[in-house]
């Protein structure tokens, strides 16, 4: 499967991908570590982007794309994957249809994972990490939700929608039953 993994920071996405990844047998894609991969090898799409990273500017999208294209390639990639952290607007939505287009593939879902604020700030401020404040919390959500509204709306047909609230299993076994059923468009489970 070629699945696209949303959510809220807090919401559990890369305890979600870890073990989807694993029941599934396809890759956890992470963007975040194919930068920190591509500085650290010092690759020419590394470098442009340590330039952006050293200004504290976003990374233009040709980069991502250019790094997500690049591993997307590898064999591994070639049956299915779990994506994370890409796309995160619907610029970038159009660029991966048109990178997996030109492999003749296209996502099987988008898997949106949910909890209450409540909850998320919660896991978030058990965390300890300094940057962690309640104010920085509350303000990475609603930059979550302003720019991921217009993103679901995009992938309204393949969406399944999952509680990350509960124990692992619980969540993993609810991503799975929507999983099951991404045929249908809105898939809401638990």
């Amino acid at each position: 499967m070629r699945i696209v993994l949303i959510g809220p920071p807090g919401a559990g996405k890369g305890t979600q991908a870890a073990v989807l990844s694993e029941r599934l047998g396809v890759p956890h894609i992470s963007t975040g570590d194919l930068f920190r991969d591509h500085v650290a090898r010092r690759t020419p799409l590394g470098r442009e982007a340590q330039r952006y990273l050293d200004t504290g500017e976003l990374v233009p999208d040709t980069v991502t794309v250019g790094m997500v294209r690049e591993r997307l390639a590898r064999p591994d990639a070639r049956h299915g994957f779990l994506l994370d952290g890409f796309p995160r607007t619907v610029p970038q939505a159009r660029e991966l249809a048109a990178v997996l287009g030109g492999t003749g593939t296209a996502l099987d879902a988008v898997l949106e994972f949910t909890a209450p604020e409540d909850v998320v700030l919660e896991r978030l401020l058990s965390r300890g990490r300094p940057d962690d404040t309640e104010d920085v919390v509350r303000h990475r959500q609603r930059v979550y939700e302003s720019l991921t509204a217009p993103l679901l709306a995009h992938y309204a047909g393949i969406l399944v929608t999952v509680s990350a609230v509960g124990p692992v299993e619980e969540i993993t076994a609810r991503a799975l039953a929507g999983l099951a059923a991404a045929g249908t468009a809105g898939t809401s489970v638990g």
